[in-house]
């Protein structure tokens, strides 16, 4: 069996399917940055070496539109591979998603599909490790969840279980040329989310709404690219405009069980230490 390419394999949802492929003794190989042979999204002369060698891929893309452009390119010269299983994301392609970022998914889902490739799409809701793992951490730590998502809701999912549905999309070929919708057991606006976060940590949080313009220059105040900023904003505005208020129930299908709540995950979070400091 040669190795399973896990593209982004340090990121949030690789290091999972890595974990999970090692626990199975089933051998892959990393594509980041830091990895031997190196990759770099933004390097097309880094792709050919790490795909060299491999037959099923797992693709985690770059964020904003000039990443999952380059993430399209590479499904197109990817040659070698049979098999490919991409993340994306809830609603991509339903009407009224008038955002680049968006628009940039679903030109990179339809370039997965014409890729000639057994393909297989994983739609997740956000990642409730975004609080623990990402720059939502330090929002907690601060004690403010500062976002435009406005009164909107999301089915948050523990994102132990993304990496459970990807790895048996990438060990079962039963699920070629399938989307999978995959999300928590129920939805919870910011409101919701930092008194879950209040409940668990033992420290008050609470959600600052702002509007959409004031979290963008706020992101780019903290070190991000305008693209970059409008991207997080215009995902935001999905929650915003009440876009993604509903429970998918891919984990229930794909894996036999229910998702893993929120409640669950951040006492379980808390309990690490990781808002402590």
């Amino acid at each position: 069996m040669t190795p399973i390419l896990i593209v982004s394999g340090k990121g949030k949802t690789g290091r999972r399917v890595a974990a999970q492929l090692d626990a199975r003794g089933v051998p892959y190989r990393l594509a980041s940055r830091s990895t031997e042979p190196r990759f770099d999204w933004y390097d097309e002369s880094t792709w050919a070496d790490a795909v060299r060698g491999t037959e099923t891929a797992y693709l985690a893309p770059p964020v904003g539109p000039t990443g999952l452009a380059q993430a399209g390119k590479f499904v197109q010269r990817a040659d070698g591979l049979r098999r490919l299983v991409l993340l994306s994301g809830r609603g991509v392609g339903s009407p009224g998603r008038d955002f680049a970022v968006y628009d940039g998914s679903l030109e990179l889902e339809n370039v997965v599909r014409a890729s000639g490739l057994d393909w297989t799409i994983v739609q997740p809701a956000w990642f409730a490790q975004g609080f623990s793992e990402d720059f939502l951490r330090y929002h907690v730590l601060a004690g403010e969840i500062r976002l435009s998502a406005g009164t909107g809701a999301e089915a948050w999912i523990d994102t132990d279980d993304v990496g459970d549905v990807m790895t048996t999309a990438l060990l079962d070929d039963s699920y070629s040329g399938q989307t999978l919708a995959i999300s928590g057991p129920r939805t919870l606006t910011m409101t919701e989310i930092a008194t879950e976060l209040t409940e668990a940590t033992g420290r008050k949080i609470t959600y600052v709404d702002l509007a959409p313009e004031d979290h963008v220059s706020e992101l780019i105040e903290q070190g991000l690219t305008p693209e970059d900023a409008d991207a997080v904003r215009d995902l935001f505005a999905v929650i915003r405009n009440h876009r993604s208020e509903y429970v998918s129930t891919g984990v229930d299908e794909v894996l036999g069980r229910p998702p893993r709540d929120f409640t669950h995950w951040a006492r379980a979070t808390a309990a690490t230490g990781v808002w402590t400091g």
